[in-house]
């Protein structure tokens, strides 16, 4: 076998990991979920792998992983959860609350490094998608009211909008407050002429 058969053999059996069903590790290739909602993924593994933990992480996984520690115990770390079921081969991953950020490509896994036989862990890809809210499809109910809603003889009888014209007490208001700016300037004139009349008298 030449050098470079040896580096297709192994690009190959790489790319064989990460073909979903192989490995003898199965589940969704994808699932959705809604915004402020939940969703769930089964992974279901053989016999052989009964004892191994398993793990949940975002790819390429190089952190933010959950990972099992005893049959049947779920392990929560934030919103996520897994727990595994030996008693029929499968472990499940909870996501809760999920948010439009959640989305992406994630995988499930069998920790095999204590396995001699296996280079690298099984992993199976999972795409989540996560669809938008009630709360961003609905229009806004104080816009349609305001807007749809007119009475049959407001439209045969036009008459002048109250927003348009002043009401009676913002008339007056205006009137008073127009009064006592002319007091207050009459006031100023009558004030600062004799005193200006005085300072100049002393000048002279």
């Amino acid at each position: 076998m030449t050098p470079g058969d040896g580096r297709l053999w192994l690009a190959a059996a790489l790319l064989l990991l990460q073909v979903p069903g192989c490995w003898s590790l199965r589940g969704p290739t994808s699932v959705t979920g809604p915004v402020g909602g939940s969703l769930s993924v089964q992974c279901q593994y053989e016999e052989e792998f009964r004892e191994n933990a398993k793990y949940w992480c975002r790819s390429p996984c190089l952190g933010d992983i959950v990972v099992t520690k005893e049959a049947d115990i779920e392990v929560r770390k934030d919103r996520v959860s897994i727990r595994d079921r030996p008693a029929n081969l499968t472990f499940t991953v909870t996501l809760e609350n999920l948010t439009e950020g959640d989305a992406g490509t994630y995988r499930c896994g069998i920790d095999t490094s204590w396995l001699p036989e296996y280079l690298l862990d099984l992993t199976f890809r999972v795409v989540v998608s996560v669809t938008p809210g009630l709360h961003s499809t609905l229009p806004d109910p104080t816009w349609k009211t305001t807007t749809s809603q007119e009475s049959p003889s407001s439209s045969q009888h036009p008459g002048p909008s109250p927003r348009s014209h002043p009401t009676e007490d913002q008339a007056s208001k205006g009137e008073k407050r127009s009064l006592l700016s002319s007091i207050y300037f009459w006031l100023l004139v009558f004030l600062e002429v004799p005193l200006v009349r005085s300072m100049l008298s002393e000048v002279l």
